[in-house]
């Protein structure tokens, strides 16, 4: 039995077993979760439906336990900021910068070999994805 808020196996063990410069996604529903992704990295499904559960719900859940030491964001072809960003820099705290980066940009760095857990959520908000790159921890 843990006496942390955090309880999904997967999630937890993954995170124990990675570190330093590990990246974590958390996306949207519209993300390509079986192309877009390396194939080493653990896949946890918590789309049950639309808007269940959201990005922001798993950000705030994962924010309270692992060190963020950057985030970034998927932005339309104009680079516009959206609205569920705002709630990410609120949730993560305003010293992490979001590097905005345009879809295939995105892609791109999810898909790197560094990217250890994708967790999928039932997001509706378009561009509502999050990589987060792992910290150190401060002893």
């Amino acid at each position: 039995m843990l006496k942390i808020k955090l309880l999904h196996p997967d999630i937890l063990m993954t995170l124990a077993s990675n570190g330093h410069g590990s990246k974590v996604l958390i996306a949207d529903g519209n993300f390509p979760f079986s192309t877009a992704v390396p194939e080493t990295a653990k896949k946890v499904f918590l789309n049950f439906a639309p808007d269940m559960l959201s990005v922001t719900d798993v950000l705030k859940g994962l924010a309270e336990y692992i060190p963020v030491e950057s985030a970034s964001v998927m932005v339309p072809a104009d680079g516009s900021s959206q609205s569920i960003h705002d709630e990410f820099v609120e949730l993560l705290g305003k010293e992490i910068d979001l590097k905005k980066l345009k879809r295939f940009e995105f892609y791109s760095e999810a898909n790197s070999s560094d990217t250890c857990l994708v967790i999928a959520t039932g997001e509706t908000r378009r561009f509502g994805n999050i990589l987060l790159t792992l910290g150190v921890v401060s002893y």
